[in-house]
């Protein structure tokens, strides 16, 4: 049985950067028909090559975006021409789903926000996912990354304790709201097949990331204080880090659970300091925590960090080695989580697969288009254009 979830399903692209292309990556690589839309006169930021970077022979796209944007399909219109607003209006009138994540104002401007794309489409699902929402105090702020998880407080749990808070990198909070966007979008849909009525659903990327504070927010709220910065340690397991081993910026990570894993540690490492009565305990382990983590070092900064990581799985003791991202994708599992795809230049390349498993699924992963490049086929498929009326709308500059 060939299993494809969202067959069917067309949405709208307007969203750009990443949580946005993210959130229907997500949705197109399960069978979802999606349109981004695009300009040639402003292109999405994260199609903008940085200067000098070259991509495996493509020229026109940097990884993020090849990544990002996979499986969809690309159409050019120049939303600032009537005529560029009108073809938008009508692909919107037949579509289940917009996606959106400009800053508030914009899609209103252009006429084409909810209220206005509603009134011809009712059972249109509209997802807006700015960085603050679109109701409250700071709906009109500029968000980033960064100042999203220094206002959303998530950079004072991470970080040495007495350091800086330092942030978590690889843009957290874009791929947070992205996730809860598809998950929106999902449960919206299965509700208007219950109701036949749309929805228009307001994702802050503020509020996803606060609801990832979880037990941390908890503990603020009943103890009434702030939640020190841990660094590498845990309140509930000791030790705990992230060593050096031999070698240029090779280290091993390495958990201790149990008394039980305390003494296969202690025994590999073979320091009489280990053998202390108090050490035996959580608490005790916990309270000499600085020294722990000078005499495990001392033993691990003298191991193949590869080796190490074998000795000490096989001693019990929850470990790692630290990976590069090559080692990753040289993993046993590599082949299901990093499938490859052919380009349309012919050049195969690796990317993040699907990470869920499910009997029958059937694959919709796609290269990443070309700017414009299925600008004639949708319009045909979508509007009914002629080949002619698509030359028209060319000329009048509305497919810029």
């Amino acid at each position: 049985m060939s299993i494809t979830p969202l067959a069917g399903i067309r949405i709208l692209d307007f969203s750009h950067i990443l949580a946005g292309p993210y959130c229907t990556r997500l949705l197109a690589d399960f069978g979802a028909d999606v349109i981004k839309v695009e300009s040639r006169t402003r292109p999405d930021m994260t199609g903008a090559l940085r200067p000098g970077e070259q991509v495996e022979g493509r020229q026109d796209r940097p990884p993020l975006f090849l990544n990002t944007n996979r499986s969809k399909q690309s159409i050019t219109l120049d939303l600032k021409t009537e005529a560029g607003r009108e073809i938008a209006a009508r692909l919107a009138a037949s579509a289940d789903v917009v996606v959106e994540n400009f800053s508030t104002r914009v899609m209103g401007r252009l006429g084409l926000d909810y209220p206005s794309l509603s009134a011809v489409n009712p059972q249109l699902i509209y997802l807006s996912l700015s960085g603050y929402g679109h109701t409250g105090p700071r709906k009109d702020w500029t968000s980033m990354n960064m100042n999203l998880q220094a206002h959303s407080g998530l950079m004072l749990a991470t970080g040495e304790a007495g350091g800086p808070p330092v942030a978590i990198s690889n843009s957290w909070n874009d791929y947070m709201g992205g996730i809860h966007g598809a998950f929106a979008i999902i449960e919206a849909l299965a509700e208007r097949r219950k109701t036949g009525h749309g929805a228009n659903l307001d994702v802050s990327q503020f509020e996803c990331s606060v609801a990832t504070l979880g037990g941390l927010l908890t503990a603020c709220s009943v103890n009434q204080k702030a939640v020190p910065r841990p660094g590498n340690r845990c309140s509930h397991h000791a030790p705990q880090g992230l060593y050096r081993c031999a070698g240029e910026d090779e280290w091993c990570a390495l958990v201790v659970e149990t008394d039980g894993q305390w003494q296969a540690l202690k025994t590999l490492i073979g320091h009489p300091e280990l053998e202390a009565a108090e050490l035996n305990e959580i608490e005790g382990r916990q309270a000499a925590s600085r020294r722990l983590d000078q005499l495990i070092e001392a033993w691990t900064e003298k191991q193949d960090s590869r080796a190490l990581d074998q000795v000490l799985k096989q001693a019990g003791v929850p470990a790692s080695r630290m990976n590069r991202i090559a080692d990753v994708m040289g993993l046993a599992e590599a082949a299901r989580a990093f499938p490859t795809l052919d380009d349309p230049d012919d050049i195969p390349r690796r990317v993040a697969g699907l990470p869920i498993r499910w009997d029958g699924l059937r694959s919709q992963l796609r290269p990443a288009p070309r700017v414009g490049e299925h600008t004639e086929s949708v319009l045909g498929d979508w509007l009914g254009l002629t080949p002619a009326a698509i030359e028209d709308l060319d000329r009048e500059g509305a497919l810029r």
